[in-house]
């Protein structure tokens, strides 16, 4: 798996790239929208990057990283996460160039979003609604916002270019190529304002051709798949965690009589069929973990522990629950469990699958939700943000699990139950538990005086 430091070095250098001009409109956009998204190393990397290109000016002088560094007093890795946040969200993109053993890079600035198309995305404006609340959205849209011009008991009386201006025929300037000459010639371009394009998503991660396949062309014209209807499928599909399945009804119920999908009317229904499943909560914008479908740097194949890792860190703790029951569907009430500790406690998905796993195993496969939370609090007070890392604290704090899963003193025998055959971690093994002192019914059944007496009696033996 790549690390930051396979990505980028302090001495590698950078030059930053606009892509149109930016203005002081772009800032307030930048500071009040997107910064509440993505926070504020991204935010400071996007206006120190900004500040080293000159007014007026497509391009910076080069730079080292190290300089960076020192600007946003931040260490590399800082520098390297804050950056990808950049890309995530559609305003950085960057461009690598590697000769003679040296890496460069251009970091393009994109100008964000209007507030129009921001207010009108689908996806950054729920973000936005769901992180700052529905008082201060409605302040940031009325500050974006004022009174429309009212033209309607006006009547245009403007003139056209033929009405005001005549043309002489010059032969001169005929015979000048004026076309040619105001081309921008090679290598140059124009300083100019170009529209934001938004968040880069791709459809990688959805099968078009899985929802094609359960449409037929009576029910939905493969011309209705237009660009901006593929782009709102993806979407939904990401905000929501739509499948190609359920998004497949979810079309059908947006078709208008002229057999064109109506985009504000799949929005509803997206946002119907979330509100159903999560209990009208609207969903957040999380960055993705480090240790969940990272770039492989080989074909080298994965060992247990990673393929085990990824496979905690990216699925959903109701597959998990699914899986050790051998498929069986999760009980309502231990479905209802883990939402409650996983949102109370804000546990990363990985972490919480890792707690699922070791409570199951722990408690004779019964999910109670009293221990889960115990361990779910320690481990939020911990910081623990990544399956590995939950890991390692259960093995080092497992003495301690323990007497919270007997509710024992330490002092107490402990006694081990069976433990089924289901599909169990294989990341909790012997090594990670901590030695244990003698139990106290073993200190109970040791007899000094008769122990005393047989060595005696085998001194006696020797001296004869």
């Amino acid at each position: 798996m790549k690390k930051h430091w396979n990505e980028i070095q302090p001495i590698d250098h950078y030059t930053v790239a606009t892509n149109g001009m930016l203005q002081e409109y772009d800032r307030k956009i930048i500071t009040f929208l997107y910064q509440p998204l993505i926070g504020s190393a991204p935010y400071s990397l996007f206006m120190s990057l900004w500040g080293e290109v000159e007014e007026n000016r497509l391009w910076s002088l080069e730079s080292a990283h190290y300089h960076l560094m020192n600007v946003l007093s931040a260490n590399l890795q800082e520098v390297y996460e804050a950056r990808l946040k950049l890309e995530g969200i559609g305003l950085l993109k960057v461009f690598e160039k590697k000769s003679d053993g040296e890496r460069r890079f251009v970091y393009e600035l994109q100008r964000p979003l209007s507030p129009r198309e921001f207010f009108h995305d689908g996806m950054l404006n729920v973000y936005l609604y769901q992180k700052i609340g529905k008082t201060h959205y409605m302040r940031l849209k009325n500050f974006f916002t004022d009174r429309a011009v009212e033209k309607e008991q006006y009547s245009e009386t403007t003139r056209s270019f033929q009405d005001v201006f005549t043309s002489e025929q010059n032969i001169n300037f005929l015979q000048h190529d004026a076309n040619a000459d105001s081309e921008s010639g090679t290598g140059r371009q124009f300083v100019q304002y170009n529209n934001g394009s938004g968040l880069p998503l791709d459809e990688v991660d959805f099968d078009f051709q899985l929802l094609l396949s359960g449409l037929s062309e009576a029910m939905v014209p493969r011309k209705a798949f237009n660009v901006k209807v593929k782009e709102t499928v993806v979407k939904l599909s990401t905000l929501y965690g739509i499948d190609p399945l359920q998004m497949r009804n979810l079309l059908l119920s947006a078709i208008d009589s002229e057999d064109e999908i109506d985009l504000e009317m799949l929005r509803k229904a997206a946002r119907d069929w979330y509100q159903l499943q999560s209990g009208d909560k609207l969903p957040e914008l999380t960055a993705r973990s480090r240790g969940a479908k990272e770039i492989k740097t080989s074909d080298k194949p994965l060992s247990k522990e990673e393929e085990l890792l990824e496979y905690l860190e990216t699925t959903s703790p109701k597959d998990v629950l699914a899986d050790i029951s051998n498929g069986s569907t999760p009980s309502k009430s231990d479905l209802q469990a883990v939402e409650e500790v996983m949102l109370s406690q804000k546990l990363p998905i990985g972490v919480m699958n890792v707690l699922i796993q070791y409570v199951l195993l722990k408690t004779d496969m019964k999910l109670t939700k009293g221990y889960m939370e115990k361990i779910a609090s320690h481990w939020s007070r911990k910081k623990v943000t990544t399956a590995a890392l939950a890991m390692d604290l259960a093995k080092k704090e497992h003495q301690q699990y323990l007497e919270w899963a007997q509710g024992k003193k330490e002092n107490k025998s402990r006694r081990k139950k069976p433990i089924r055959t289901e599909k169990l971690p294989d990341w909790f093994s012997e090594e990670g538990k901590t030695d244990e002192a003698p139990s106290a019914s073993q200190d109970d059944d040791y007899d000094f005086e008769a122990e005393k007496k047989k060595l005696e009696e085998e001194l006696k033996k020797f001296r004869k």
